[in-house]
């Protein structure tokens, strides 16, 4: 029996973007061609120490690049363009499209990072259609959201239409004038939608979000109010919401000073392609804002997620070279903190009121409206394309679950859609929708110098530092497996149920049972005439750390790691350092309780020699040689960050 070949189906498979917020990536597939819709970053939570920006996993990509055909970018928000420049290092795309300020921003990126020359960058108009590969046609559709330019697409596949929303509300009164086309979406469902891919971020939130408008009165209320100056900060991707506050300033006769990197660039492109209409003389560099008096000048600024590095950050930290806050400022947080960032926003927003400035924040004080839709917005989508079936995406799980609650309310059957995760492999075909298999999805994290990517290990290991501190132990083990000197010890955030000497005495007993259990090596290596190269250094050092992070588990009740140093010699058997040459603590000494810290005070009762000098010997026996070092080869990572000194 011959069997029927198996029709072709619409793969659709997200790497990011689906339960979190940000790092939206999205893959569309049919038979030997890929499809990227947007490659965004997302921001590290507390726990990533030294981490910078957070990708998704594109292994998937990597292993497919002969298949990528091109990629679409909705918009130029962050966490839809912002991992692009870091993923062309892995692999090229033939071509990108679209819109222009999004285009304007990518290109900036892509010079920066060197990689413009990997792919080639077109910008598109609304309803415009343009085709990747042989089986995707894309038709860009103008919607509404924080940022100008931004597009809805309706995806023409072999199969059907799909149409993802990109991030949307109904703005009726838009703050450029360039209204949703919600015509060519009505058009679109009257001809019939397979799929609906739809923005869930506000749906737990009844109602539709306000228009971008609805802040020019609160805000125009704090600008006469204000006695002196006046710092606002928001998202520098929100050009309409800066649109309106350099309107607002030239209305109040303020000049503009702009703080951070990004703010400067979006105003750049956003006045070059005409988003942002002011005059030049509007702004005064931030060097000449000295003889500008107070109640005439406005700071606009970065830093309304608490970003550490952002200049709001560091003007409350103290730590900014140009501005310092002034008792009688007015600071305005024209954005609320997005999941994650609260605590950040919160203590920024402490440590600015303790200088004496007035701080306007907060959803009850009319300055901030959100640029993404909410119950009433999602369902207007949903009734005007009147998909088949649906796909909540963008947000995090509750988001997904009561956008699903919502379509079902419009008349979509249960199931017809489906709650997907990162990696998750969704099925398409003219009558069925299924989740089929998964691939590899997770995280990459880029370093804060912005030069490398951080591991899963590495983190652990920055976690581990931050939670319990290090020790550090270097001593000198002779060819006779006997120690040379008593170990110098270090201890770097570990909290000690002791004192010090305690400490050092349990590194000498751990690397005497050990010494004793490698004795066979070291005679073998004497029998056979290998010398001090032929003995296993690193089994020797694993085996002490490991003894000792169990006994420093047992008796602190904490994790420190655990790093020793060996430094192999070639010394007579009289030079030798027993366990038996320790004066030992009392048994039961008196507790304090205290965290080592780097201090130079430190540093000075505990010196830590370099091994090239020559040893001092208590016994006058005869004059240690001096160490000679020995090979042992490159070292491989090991989860105690130990490494053999050489």
């Amino acid at each position: 029996m011959i069997k029927a070949p198996t029709k072709p189906t619409l793969k659709i498979i997200p790497l990011g973007g689906l339960h979190e917020i940000g790092k939206n990536t999205c893959v569309l597939e049919y038979e030997d061609e890929i499809m990227l819709l947007d490659a965004g970053l997302g921001f590290p939570t507390d726990g990533m120490h030294g981490v910078n920006v957070v990708l998704p996993d594109i292994t998937y990509l990597q292993e497919n690049t002969h298949r990528i055909k091109g990629m679409i970018a909705t918009h130029g928000h962050e966490d839809h363009i912002g991992g692009i420049a870091f993923h062309l290092k892995q692999f090229d795309i033939p071509v990108i499209y679209g819109p222009r300020l999004a285009m304007a921003l990518l290109q900036g990126k892509l010079e920066e990072a060197g990689v413009l020359k990997r792919t080639i960058l077109k910008t598109v108009m609304p309803r415009d259609v343009v085709r990747i590969g042989k089986y995707f046609e894309v038709e860009f559709i103008r919607n509404t959201h924080s940022i100008a330019d931004s597009f809805t697409v309706a995806i023409r596949t072999p199969l059907g239409v799909v149409i993802h929303s990109g991030d949307f509300k109904v703005d009726h009164t838009p703050v450029d004038g360039e209204h949703f086309d919600l015509q060519r979406l009505a058009e679109y469902g009257e001809k019939g939608v397979l799929c609906l891919m739809s923005d869930s971020t506000n749906a737990e939130i009844p109602g539709f979000t306000p228009s971008e408008r609805s802040v020019v009165p609160a805000l125009d209320r704090v600008f006469a109010e204000a006695p002196n100056r006046l710092l606002v900060t928001t998202f520098a991707s929100s050009v309409h919401r800066v649109n309106i506050l350099l309107q607002l300033a030239e209305k109040h006769g303020r000049l503009v000073a702009v703080l951070g990197r990004s703010m400067l660039n979006v105003i750049a492109h956003a006045r070059t392609l005409g988003y942002i209409k002011c005059k030049d003389e509007l702004f005064v560099p931030m060097r000449q804002t000295r003889n500008i008096p107070d109640n005439k000048l406005l700071i606009l600024t970065t830093g309304s997620q608490g970003e550490p590095l952002a200049a709001l950050t560091r003007i409350s930290n103290g730590e900014h070279h140009a501005v310092k806050i002034k008792k009688g400022d007015t600071v305005v947080f024209s954005a609320n903190p997005i999941p994650g960032n609260t605590i950040a926003v919160v203590n920024t927003i402490d440590r600015i009121m303790r200088q004496g400035a007035h701080v306007v924040y907060g959803r009850n004080q009319g300055v901030h409206v959100s640029g993404h839709g909410c119950q009433e917005d999602h369902k207007l989508m949903l009734a005007l394309t009147r998909p088949k079936f649906f796909l909540p995406v963008h947000g995090e799980h509750r988001m997904l679950i009561k956008h699903a609650a919502t379509a079902q309310s419009m008349g979509i059957p249960a199931e017809n859609m489906v709650i997907i995760d990162n990696g998750d492999v969704i099925e398409l075909t003219p009558d069925s929708i299924r989740k089929s298999d998964q691939v590899t999805a997770g995280i990459a994290l880029v370093d804060t110098s912005r030069v490398g990517m951080v591991d899963d290990h590495v983190l652990k290991e920055r976690q581990q530092l931050a939670e319990d501190g290090i020790v550090t132990i270097m001593t000198l083990i002779n060819q006779r497996g006997q120690l040379v000197q008593q170990p110098e010890v270090q201890c770097r955030g570990v909290i000690l149920a002791g004192d010090r000497e305690r400490m050092g005495n349990w590194a000498i007993r751990e690397i005497d049972m050990v010494l004793k259990d490698h004795s066979a090596d070291f005679r073998n290596a004497q029998t056979h005439g290998g010398g001090i190269q032929s003995i296993d250094w690193l089994g020797i050092q694993s085996h002490i750390e490991r003894g000792l992070q169990q006994r420093l588990r047992r008796e602190l009740k904490s994790r420190p790691i655990v790093m020793v140093m060996i430094q192999p010699v070639e010394t007579p058997v009289a030079s030798s350092f027993t366990v038996e040459d320790v004066v030992r603590a009392p048994i039961d000494p008196p507790i304090r309780n205290k965290v080592e810290a780097p201090t130079r005070a430190a540093a000075v009762e505990q010196p830590v020699r370099k091994i090239e000098e020559p040893v001092p010997v208590e016994q006058p026996v005869r004059k240690v040689e001096e160490p000679l070092p020995v090979p042992v080869g490159r070292i491989k990572r090991r989860s105690s960050a130990a490494a053999v000194m050489s």
